[in-house]
Formats: C-alpha cells, structure tokens, sequence
C-alpha cells in the first residue's frame, strides 16, 4: 500500500508539472491570419487544422500554432491550429527532438531557454510535419511527459555567413604587405607612429590593472551566474522529490502513530474494568483471574497496565510529532518547488 500511495504521489506531481507546460485541447476561435511564413489558400483566412494531422502534412504545406491572451486578464489563454501554404521559411531554423514522437511536439509549449515561467511560451510556433520552427530561435525548450527535451537545429544560412565572413578577414590580412627593413617609406611611417606614443614621463598602468580585473571579475561572474536558469530548474526539480520522499515519510509516520493510539485505547478500556472490578474491598484472587481472563497475562497487575499505558502514549505523541514535521517539510518544498518552476 505505501508503494501504491507513493507511485499516486509521484505521479499527481508529474501531472500537475506536465499540465503546466502541456496544451490541453485547441479552443481558440480567432480567425487565423497569415504572415510571411505561412500562406492563406481561402479568402485571405488560415482554417483550423485537426491536431492529429498535423504529423502527416504534404510537402509544401504548414501549420501555425496561435497563441491568444487577454491582455486585461478577463479570460483564458487559449491555442488553435491554422493550416495553409509554407511561405519562406528561409529565416527560420528547423528544429528537431531526437527520439520524441511529433505529435507530442504538437502539444508542448515552446520556451526560448529552460526556467522560464510555464505562460511565457512562444506565441506562434510553425510545423511541417518534419521540423518545428519558431522566429528567432535556433534552439529551444520543450517538456515532454513533465522532462524537459531541447528542440536543436542548424542555421545554414547564418554558418555559412559567418564562416564567409571569416574567409574575408583571412583574405585581408593575407594581403596585407610585410614591411621591408629596407624601404625607407615604411620605416618613417613606423617611426612616426611610435614618435606619436614617446613621452619621457613613466607610464602609469594601475588604470589598465584595475580595467584587467574589473573584466576578469565580470567574467567570473558571467561563468558562475550564467547558468541561472539551469540552477534553478534542477533545484526546483530537487525541491519536488524532496516533497514527495517527505510526503511517504510523513504517511508512513501518521500509519505508526495510529497503530500506538489503537494500543493506548485498548489498554485504556481494560484499565477502566480492572479499576471496577479490582477495588480495595474485592477478593484478590477473584482480582487476579479477572487480570487473567482479561490481559491474557497472570502476572500482570493494575500498575502494569498503567505503565504501558503510558508507554503508549509517550510513543503516539512522538510518531505524530514526526508527522506534523515531515508534513511541514512536503508542503515547504513544494511551494519552493512551485516558485522556482514559475520564475
């Protein structure tokens, strides 16, 4: 039974995690509105797609995951899926998630980076059947059954760019003329450059220490505090199976205590017949078989039953202290848990 409790346990937690960062159902019925990327095919309007079909698309096709929010707060966030024609995607990175089923990328809110509050999804999210695409992002986050999946991509465009870019540098400075001992035009212009620098009083570089250190200082900062949103995604996931162990303990502590009250009951109703039958005036040895008949000890007497009695007790109140403890750890770590998924 505490094995079942604590898999119900864990597997409310994971729901109510996964819930989060899941669309449940498309109920928007907001007109969908092309862009540059996707192409309305019917009077200038996107029609809604059927999330089922979204992983079996025809090339040449695109659907486009709206989401809507009421600025003023007054009504639900709501999604809908739009279908129509794949405009230029060129821009855009086709991100994938090895291993993941593509239609539970359907469901999954899009996160620009891990940590991020479960409403502060990407707003409009494209697919194609292959390939999640989101503007401006090459990678990105979602949670598939409440763990987190990076969506990766590659951005040809840009590489190719960049590394064209790198080529023109390269050619550059490669052309760039060696000055020669000899050439008396190159030497002046050298001599002029260092004459500009020439001065007879001493340097002083304490200002160039002080630059030095105060970029290595943000440097250090950047490699110790850069990763703040990892941090606190795994220490929220931490605080959350802290809350469930806490939770079994706590059970587990009320189950004892029950068991020690049920103890202390039972000895307390045979204290009470002892005490009416046993008085000052009764016959001890009509006492005794009573104890007899009643504890199923001979040798017990009414201090006996008195001292366990206490025992009893002493024990109840420690598991149910335990309790209350290991209860108030659950509910801390959850609520920690709880601010730090949502920050």
């Amino acid at each position: 039974m505490k094995r079942s409790l604590l898999m119900v346990l864990c597997l409310s937690i994971v729901s109510a995690f996964a819930g989060a960062y899941d669309i449940e159902e498309f109920t928007a019925k907001d007109a969908g509105v092309p862009d540059d990327y996707i192409v309305a095919e019917f009077g200038g309007e996107l029609k809604v797609a059927p999330a089922e079909e979204v992983e079996s698309l025809q090339d040449g096709r695109l659907v486009v995951r709206q989401k809507f929010e009421d600025p003023f707060g007054e009504s639900e966030t709501s999604y809908q899926l739009y279908q129509g024609g794949a405009g230029d995607l060129s821009s855009m990175t086709a991100m994938t998630a090895e291993g993941v089923d593509y239609s539970k990328l359907v469901t999954a809110k899009v996160y620009a980076h891990r940590g991020m509050p479960a409403d502060k999804d990407v707003e409009k999210v494209y697919f194609d059947g292959k390939s999640v695409y989101a503007p401006g992002l090459t990678t990105a986050v979602v949670f598939i059954d409440g763990s987190p999946v990076t969506l990766k991509g590659d951005a040809p465009e840009a590489a190719a760019e960049e590394e064209e870019e790198e080529k023109s540098v390269a050619a550059k400075a490669s052309s760039e003329e060696e000055c020669d001992e000899y050439d008396p035009d190159c030497e002046d212009e050298d001599d002029e450059d260092l004459s500009a620098y020439k001065t007879s009083a001493p340097v002083d570089n304490t200002a160039d220490d002080r630059d030095y250190a105060a970029s290595d200082a943000a440097r250090d900062v950047g490699d110790r505090f850069g990763i703040a949103d990892e941090v606190r995604f795994w220490t929220a996931v931490g605080l959350t199976a802290l809350a469930v162990t806490a939770a079994v303990v706590g059970v587990m502590q009320h189950s004892k205590a029950n068991e020690a009250k049920d103890a202390y009951d039972e000895l307390s109703t045979l204290n009470s017949n002892f005490l009416s039958v046993c008085g000052e005036d009764v016959n001890p040895d009509r006492c005794q078989e009573f104890m007899s008949e009643q504890a199923k000890h001979e040798n017990w007497t009414l201090k006996n039953v008195q001292e366990r009695m206490d025992e009893n007790k002493k024990t109840q109140d420690s598991y149910a202290t335990a309790r209350n403890i290991w209860f108030g750890v659950s509910a801390a770590a959850i609520a920690g848990a709880v601010v730090l998924f949502v920050w």
